[in-house]
């Protein structure tokens, strides 16, 4: 059972929470205290608290079997951190290749390499060991219907719920040199392995499964998917059944190195990996997973500037999380910032590259409908004229065109004339005279707004012209008695 740099390509682990993708982490460093030797270590496996750090040691000389035997080793955290004072464990190392696994979820239960039943380490499978007191009951093979090793070279990951195998290892439909292969548990008894398809195996090897806490994100090297060197960790997110998984993803130069790197496992906020990046032989690695600053997102909007108009927008600023963002509106749109949008209450989701979300709203509003205006002038005896910009009638008028550019559609105004009793000589009559100042009013709009090029908004009707108010006593010099009945009335409608 030999591989290159790594003599037993074998990992079963038990699964944890890892985002399908990393934000980033610390210069990758060799793991302080006394783990690694001038002999190569690898598989890092970790009691549930992480203060128990086991470990398979090759090319010790200290080993059960001699320098050329695999023994497991292990290593309590210090106060400081460090895993240090490392020993063989006890009961569980023979003259085989001996490897902790995994460990269950409450610790009681190790999963190990089979090499406990048969002879020369022909049974291969996964045995597993109950603790009794401060040691390990005898080993027991693990039954897994229809597994089917072909060559030296195989590996096992038990997920945190234990009722997942995945497997790497060379069947009679592999593609590859290795091909990894699920077996799921029902009740007490496991299914017969299952390829997982050939967008994750590849011609090469895909060895040292890990598989995250909540299945649905999968970590494994590889030499058959390109990289950096010898063999790359790369992860893959489940899209469905455990047969379909999306492109394998590289983790980057960070954590491959132009050499072989495997067997991947998480603890805490910290990842550990096996690597001969900077000798011949295999050390453990770890790097911290920074934590990505949250994502937040902040709205500003510009209000509609006329009634009923489309015309305000919403730019969304967006701060922290993990390029690139992705925008979701109320309104379904999916672009960063809104524009042309109605008076309304818009909402927006940003999400970053590693799932984070923030959510801010705006209110757009617009200006009140407009009001109908009015206007109403008084005449002097005979008067009939009136100038569109003198006084109070170019305010009115002014007021219509500001409405109008202000969103409001068409305008009607509507005119009133009136005259007194008072006999006119200059019109025959005082019918004439109304009549004349509501149509000179009429003809006085018409030219104003036609100038202003406004004729097809603006509609100037004359609704009536009246004789009105009391009866005239040849009182002439009482103008305040007949003023009032004296006027042009307009109103907008």
């Amino acid at each position: 059972m030999k591989k290159k740099i790594t003599l037993l390509a074998v990992l079963v682990a038990v699964g944890t929470n890892v985002n399908a993708q990393f934000w980033d982490i610390t210069t990758p460093q060799r793991l302080g205290g006394t783990v690694n030797s001038p002999a190569e270590e690898s598989m890092p496996v970790f009691s549930k608290d992480s203060s128990i750090l086991y470990f398979t040691r090759t090319h010790d000389a200290n080993n059960t079997g001699g320098e050329f035997d695999q023994d497991i080793w292990y290593s309590k955290r210090d106060a400081s951190g460090n895993y240090t004072n490392c020993e063989k464990v006890k009961g569980l190392n023979n003259n085989f290749n001996n490897a902790v696994l995994g460990l269950s979820r409450d610790g009681n239960t190790v999963y190990l390499l089979n090499a406990y039943s048969g002879k020369k380490d022909t049974e291969k499978g996964i045995a597993t060991s109950v603790q009794k007191g401060s040691g390990w009951e005898s080993p027991k093979k693990l039954e897994i219907p229809g597994l089917d090793i072909e060559g030296d070279f195989y590996g096992f990951h038990v997920n945190d719920a234990e009722n997942v195998i995945i497997i790497s290892y060379k069947g009679p439909n592999s593609i590859g040199e290795e091909d990894l292969y699920v077996s799921t548990k029902s009740g007490s008894t496991w299914s017969t392995p299952v390829h997982m398809g050939n967008v994750i195996n590849s011609k090469g090897f895909e060895i040292s499964p890990f598989l995250n806490k909540s299945q649905d994100t999968l970590f494994f090297s590889s030499n058959g998917h390109g990289g950096q060197g010898d063999a790359d960790i790369f992860y893959s997110v489940k899209q469905g059944s455990w047969s379909s998984w999306s492109k394998p993803v590289n983790l980057g130069s960070k954590i491959n190195s132009p050499k072989f790197d495997a067997f991947f496992t998480v603890a805490g906020n910290q990842i550990y990996w096996s690597s001969n990046r900077e000798s011949e032989r295999a050390d453990i690695y770890l790097a911290y997973i920074k934590t990505p600053p949250p994502v937040s997102i902040a709205c500003k909007g510009t209000n509609v500037t006329v009634f009923s108009g489309s015309d305000g927008k919403v730019d969304a600023t967006v701060s922290g999380g993990v390029e690139p963002y992705s925008f979701s509106w109320s309104n379904g749109a999916k672009s960063e910032d809104i524009n042309g949008v109605k008076k309304g209450e818009y909402t927006v989701t940003v999400t970053d590259a590693i799932g984070q979300t923030a959510t801010c709203s705006s209110t757009i509003s617009e200006p009140l409908p407009p009001q109908d205006i009015s206007f109403k002038h008084f005449f002097e005896y005979n008067a009939d004229k009136l100038a569109v910009n003198e006084g109070k009638l170019q305010q009115f008028v002014n007021q219509v065109e500001q409405q109008l550019k202000g969103g409001r559609e068409k305008v009607t105004i509507s005119i009133y004339s009136s005259a007194s009793n008072v006999p006119t000589r200059t019109f025959g009559s005082n019918d004439k005279l109304a009549r004349s100042r509501a149509q000179k009013m009429e003809k006085e709009l018409n030219n104003y707004f036609a100038s202003k090029g406004l004729s097809d908004k603006v509609k100037v009707k004359v609704v009536s012209s009246t004789v009105a108010g009391p009866k005239y006593d040849g009182d002439f010099d009482n103008q305040e008695k007949y003023r009032e009945f004296q006027f042009i009335d307009m109103k907008t409608e």
